[in-house]
């Protein structure tokens, strides 16, 4: 089916930031110079970004805004774990506006995507004129598990690789965390690969399963980012239930903001777009009801630029 994506588009700017005395982030600007500003949150976290995902937005209206963060991409050093919490991409990305001397701008975020544009928001709603959500991360706990284990009720092959590679009877996430930041780099990009393939094979509801393999150096190094980075944080940035985002919906209820959740995500179940949703019942809450995770499942990215063109009028 084919997708419903705008065409391929280059950037008409890109460059570097330092945002600390360790990190550099990859930046890039496409579209219309003198249009209205619109971030891309890229999800993992550790995922980076590609050029298709600067294809769910008008050229014409918006000033694209797309970048890595903290050791995702382009952005250096690669894969870093220091100074890369939650806390720190956050404040990335008002440096980010402040150096392109925005006053306010569209924030479009899916999964860890998601939980970085509410967090970003929660902190900075003047500065935000809209929020485009999808399949809803909130960074708890019980996500964290049903991502480790739960997904087996779904897809037991997949599990069963994704397990059996350190041990069914171990901690898996503990597991993974020391072969992923072994010293041992070809140790660690192996167990990136398998952390890799685990997630995208559940990813969408009709997997095409494009093998991460030894052979591309590409795709070791994405696949070792993303495994990395995403295992860091499950193990030392879950959001405790006493902090959790959907206590601070207060804070966002005058932000025009659309949720779009694929109804068969297994990366991201339902359950927690639902849960936001009924905190923050004045946000547009879309059901793809032949959606799964990926932002390129026909349907979802359907609707996700049907949704961006509709913020035009915000």
């Amino acid at each position: 089916m084919k997708n419903s994506l705008y065409p391929p588009i280059d950037p008409y700017s890109a460059g570097f930031l330092d945002v600390d005395n360790i990190h550099t982030l990859y930046w890039e600007q496409c579209g219309n110079p003198d249009g209205v500003p619109i971030l891309f949150l890229h999800g993992g976290p550790g995922g980076g970004i590609s050029d298709i995902l600067r294809r769910f937005f008008d050229p014409d209206h918006y000033r694209i805004i797309l970048f890595d963060q903290r050791g995702s991409g382009r952005s250096q050093p690669f894969a870093s774990l220091e100074n890369n919490t939650r806390s720190h991409l956050v404040e990335d990305i008002e440096k980010l506006r402040n150096h392109f001397n925005i006053s306010k701008w569209h924030v479009f975020g899916g999964s860890w995507g998601s939980t970085l544009a509410l967090s970003y928001a929660v902190k900075y709603p003047e500065r935000v004129q809209s929020l485009i959500l999808r399949g809803i991360f909130l960074l708890e706990s019980s996500e964290i598990d049903w991502f480790l284990y739960g997904i087996r009720t779904i897809f037991p092959e997949a599990w069963e690789r994704f397990s059996s590679y350190v041990d069914h009877d171990k901690d898996l996430l503990n597991a993974y965390y020391s072969r992923l930041t072994s010293q041992d780099h070809d140790k660690a990009v192996e167990a990136g690969i398998e952390w890799s393939l685990y997630e995208s094979s559940c990813s969408s509801l009709l997997p095409s399963r494009k093998d991460i393999t030894h052979k591309s150096k590409t795709n070791e190094e994405a696949a070792l980012s993303i495994a990395r980075i995403e295992a860091h944080y499950f193990k030392y940035e879950i959001i405790a239930p006493e902090n959790s985002l959907l206590t601070q919906i207060d804070k966002l209820r005058a932000i025009p903001t659309s949720i779009i959740q694929g109804r068969y995500d297994v990366i991201c179940p339902i359950k927690t777009a639902y849960e936001l949703h009924k905190a923050w019942p004045e946000a547009d809450y879309i059901i793809v009801p032949d959606g799964g995770h990926s932002s390129l499942d026909f349907q979802i990215s359907k609707r996700l630029i049907e949704t961006t063109n509709a913020m035009k009028a915000v």
